[in-house]
């Protein structure tokens, strides 16, 4: 896997199971920077859904990698968020089905989608300063990143969290598949800042990380 450059502009990698409140925290601290905000999820989502509107199985590697390999994958940035697109067709609306939700889990695991996804960050990272949410953001995907942070909460906050989101799928379900995969598992990066979500609003959590990247130092960032 292809690590941070020299040449990459400033990444900040928010890492955390399901539900954790990494997508809220990321996206609050992106606007406070002026960074373009990337789900990274988001792009899992969209393969799934291509895939899936293939009517491949999932199971099936070699038509997943030759579907994949053939489709036109390319994100771009629209009001400070990051969009994927593949074949021109923007699948936002439906990265929520019920069908991707099922399915996901086991894409995100395939070794040739976490390639692609990687590659498209990197992409995003040659132009933009970012801030990345994800489960191997800071571990893998931009390891040398010393913007790096893990954001994690109590199984029972993160359940009633997921509920309220109107989302269906079982966070120890989740949690498994996360933790368990061969290919790049969910894991703290070894000089990630650690916060505990469970009882801190949005805001705090955000304070908390500007805090820590002015004791890191974050080359002027805007603070």
């Amino acid at each position: 896997m292809q690590s941070f450059q020299r040449d990459f502009h400033r990444v900040v990698a928010i890492d955390g199971p399901a539900a954790s409140g990494k997508s809220s925290v990321a996206r609050e601290l992106a606007q406070r920077l002026g960074f373009v905000y990337v789900n990274s999820g988001a792009i899992y989502r969209a393969i799934t859904w291509h895939i899936l509107e293939k009517g491949i199985q999932v199971e099936d590697l070699d038509r997943v990698a030759r579907a994949l390999a053939s489709a036109a994958i390319t994100c771009r940035v629209q009001q400070g968020e990051s969009r994927i697109l593949i074949d021109n067709v923007d699948p936002a609306e439906h990265l929520r089905d019920d069908r991707v939700n099922e399915s996901v889990s086991r894409v995100s695991r395939l070794a040739v989608v976490r390639q692609i996804v990687a590659e498209k960050l990197h992409e995003h990272a040659s132009s933009s300063d970012l801030v990345v949410e994800g489960r191997d953001i800071g571990s893998v995907v931009f390891r040398d990143t010393p913007y790096k942070f893990y954001v994690d909460a109590s199984p029972e906050v993160r359940l009633r969290r997921r509920a309220a989101q109107g989302e269906r799928d079982e966070i120890a379900l989740r949690d498994h598949a996360d933790f368990s995969r061969s290919v790049s598992p969910l894991v703290i990066a070894e000089d990630a800042h650690v916060i505990d979500t469970s009882h801190l609003t949005i805001e705090e959590v955000v304070q908390q990380v500007v805090a820590r990247l002015k004791e890191i130092g974050s080359r002027a960032l805007t603070l």
